[in-house]
């Protein structure tokens, strides 16, 4: 399909219509552009849709007429120079030595394990460690 502009006249006195109309109009895929004039109850649509659904969607709600539809052209863009992308500086990359976070992982729960429901620590004997019960 090509993009599409739709005008529909629509008659909506009260802003829960109104809402429900909006509301109706946007789940449609395809809907580019939604716009609508309160004082002459037109609604503008752009983007690729098939508008005799939406009419029949939206009489169920308050009563709807299509006014017009026209193909939008899009339009041709002149082809910009590429522009030579700016330097960017070198990462300086820092290798973590340390963890200096609350819950930091320490060498010493290496040589040991933790009994499951007991309140002690079993250590792995070396002459380097110290065990306090």
């Amino acid at each position: 399909m090509t993009i599409q502009k739709s005008v529909l006249q629509l008659s909506v006195q009260e802003e829960r219509i109104r809402k429900r109309v909006w509301a109706a109009v946007s789940k449609f895929s395809g809907v580019t552009s939604i716009a609508m004039d309160d004082k002459t109850g037109k609604m503008t649509l752009v983007g690729e849709v098939d508008v005799s659904r939406i009419v029949k969607k939206l009489r169920k709600i308050c009563n709807a007429e299509l006014v017009s539809v026209e193909v939008v052209k899009p339009s041709e863009k002149k082809p910009e120079p590429e522009k030579p992308a700016p330097a960017k500086p070198a990462e300086i990359v820092v290798p973590v030595t340390h963890f200096n976070y609350p819950y930091q992982y320490q060498s010493s729960y290496a040589n040991s394990y933790y009994q499951p429901c007991q309140n002690y620590r079993v250590v792995v004997e070396e002459p380097n460690t110290c065990v306090i019960m």
